[in-house]
């Protein structure tokens, strides 16, 4: 019977606080981005998901994720309200079954958060509190089952997602995209362009997203061993390979690096390296970042062509980077750097491969179907989006009743409808 460590037990504890501290990091993050009249409820929509799911994952969420599996597809009713939790380990774990659960929470509360940037600006509070609740139980519990899960369908084939490239990134962006779409442009889009209202908060919420993304990634070891170094050197490389990626590509594109084209370019190393922080060496982790930094690039630059209004680029950083890094984790992973992972292709692992490319399809279009069912019923019960007179206004004021900032003279500053909110890369091309 496995019996806990202290110093696991710590390390998960110190992760779990980390991966925390990710949600007001998104919050700055995205905040930054978006017109001064929308900072708050921007930041709400990282806030508030915090405290719903967290809520949420105790009542249900938990025990559909990790319960006893049924048919591979969806976990049993063992946990609710966290009953049978105890502070026993989990079968092969060495930490508190009760900080499995805990730390398991901080992911399931961050997901949802990351849709957000694809809404901004025009979706109504109300709808995306509904729809957070409903996906996170419909999409978040069922995916992570699959993947995570003893018993889970494409844990049993063998696909490798070391701490939620395909659970956490994929599933989101590719719901982003869905429910950009369902809910429409923002008013003036794509021809009304204007920079963030504040890039340092953005750079801000970045740095702290690149500190907190250690506890994402090393803690998913879930000991403090040789594989969370591994995974916390693999994290903060990838990270590095990403930003000098990005911003050799705008240096080349437009003659100067942008800050916004590498704290985007860092994100997006980050989202690769999450599927296979724990199952590559250094060298290996440098190309994933860099590569798949190169792909979201493109696929940020492309999307106006494209006609969809991914607001903040949820779908090009998290979905695009989701998929990216989990099919190359089928390339570059190898048992030399872990036994318990399996070979890339670069390895013979031909196998390893198709299951990736698998689980990276199921996931992609389980979470998209679902998210356009639910997108379709809330627009036509209790609808998505703000009226055009409330969207001209500033969400802050008419979803919360608030101001984040204010003139001289104590006034608020509510730019009007003509100023649109940029582009992730939107500094770059105005160069």
């Amino acid at each position: 019977m496995a019996t806990i460590v202290g110093a696991d037990t710590a390390w998960i504890l110190v992760s779990m606080a980390l991966v925390m501290l990710m949600v007001p990091g998104l919050a700055l993050f995205y905040g930054g981005l978006v017109r001064s009249k929308n900072v708050l409820s921007t930041f709400m929509h990282s806030f508030f998901a915090m405290a719903l799911v967290s809520v949420l994952w105790i009542a249900l969420g938990y025990s559909l994720a990790f319960g006893s599996s049924t048919g591979g597809y969806i976990g049993g009713l063992d946990y609710v309200f966290a009953q049978g939790v105890g502070m026993a380990p989990r079968e092969g774990q060495t930490i508190p079954h009760f900080l499995f659960m805990g730390y398991q929470m901080m992911f399931a509360v961050i997901t949802p958060a990351l849709i957000s940037g694809s809404i901004a600006e025009r979706m109504r509070f109300s709808a995306y509190v509904v729809f957070i609740l409903a996906w996170s139980l419909l999409v978040y519990g069922p995916v992570a089952h699959w993947v995570w899960a003893p018993g889970g369908f494409l844990f049993e084939r063998g696909a490798l997602d070391f701490a939620g490239g395909t659970v956490v990134h994929l599933t989101s962006g590719v719901s982003a995209l869905v429910l950009a779409i369902v809910m429409g442009k923002r008013q003036g889009y794509p021809r009304r362009k204007a920079p963030p209202h504040d890039l340092t908060m953005t750079l801000l919420g970045g740095g702290m997203l690149w500190f907190g993304w250690f506890g994402f990634n090393a803690g998913s070891a879930l000991a403090a061993n040789e594989i969370a170094v591994l995974a916390a050197i693999n994290t903060h490389v990838a990270a590095a390979a990403g930003a000098l990626a990005w911003a050799a590509i705008e240096w080349k594109r437009h003659g100067k690096p942008s800050t916004l084209g590498v704290v985007s370019g860092f994100v997006a190393g980050l989202v690769a390296i999450t599927p296979a922080a724990g199952f590559v060496g250094p060298a290996a982790a440098i190309a994933i970042g860099a590569i798949t930094s190169g792909i979201c690039f493109v696929a940020v630059v492309t999307k106006g062509r494209l006609g969809y209004d991914d607001a903040l680029d949820a779908f090009g950083i998290h979905g695009v980077g989701g998929a990216a890094g989990a099919l190359l984790t089928g390339v570059f992973a190898t048992t030399a750097r872990n036994a318990a992972g399996k070979n890339g292709l670069l390895y013979g692992g031909f196998g390893v491969f198709g299951e990736q490319l698998l689980s990276v399809l199921v996931a992609a279009f389980y979470a998209g179907v679902v998210t356009f069912g639910l997108a379709k019923l809330l627009s036509k019960t209790m609808g998505l989006r703000v009226s055009p007179d409330d969207e001209a206004e500033g969400l802050d004021a008419t979803m919360h009743g608030e101001e984040a900032f204010g003139n001289a003279d104590g006034g608020a500053h509510f730019p009007r409808a003509e100023d649109e909110s940029p582009s992730m890369v939107t500094p770059a091309e105005q160069h």
